[in-house]
């Protein structure tokens, strides 16, 4: 057997096909709905952004901390996320008057704006990210990807 044979044969060996494993879909569907996402979102918000602003469209006023949770964020992602859209005056943090240990995120006026502005397009994302899908398919997967989490 040649060297190229017996890596052949190695290769089939496993079981393992990488096009198959749920990990690797869901990061290639990931890959579509960002590039959908950027491609469309006239606004410049990223789908973290985004995430976070329609929590506090929401929610109204909560601490960074709880905020990220809500939107499965680590701490770090959350706090660059926030320091981000305040940079550009989208939201605002003022001190809880219950801990004046933590602070409270909101949107701004003009978050509210860029937010209103962007929903419209998230629903379009979503519509464009599941369009190989027919109706049904689009409700079976979403609620399939809710029972995994």
């Amino acid at each position: 057997m040649t060297e190229d044979t017996t890596q052949d044969a190695r290769r089939l060996d496993h079981g393992y096909v990488l096009d198959d494993q749920v990990g690797f879909l869901l990061r290639k569907a990931w890959q579509r709905n960002t590039v959908i996402f950027t491609e469309k979102m006239a606004t410049g918000l990223t789908p973290t952004q985004f995430s976070v602003m329609y929590r506090l469209s929401e929610v109204g006023s909560v601490s960074q901390n709880q905020l990220g949770r809500s939107v499965a964020m680590d701490g770090a992602t959350t706090k660059g996320v926030v320091d981000r859209l305040i940079a550009r005056g989208l939201l605002t943090t003022r001190p809880d008057p219950d801990d004046r240990r933590r602070h409270l995120v909101s949107l701004t006026d003009a978050g509210w704006e860029v937010f209103e502005a962007s929903v419209m397009i998230a629903h379009e994302v979503t519509a464009d990210t599941l369009s190989a899908l027919t109706a049904a398919e689009q409700r079976t997967l979403v609620r399939l990807l809710a029972k995994i989490q």
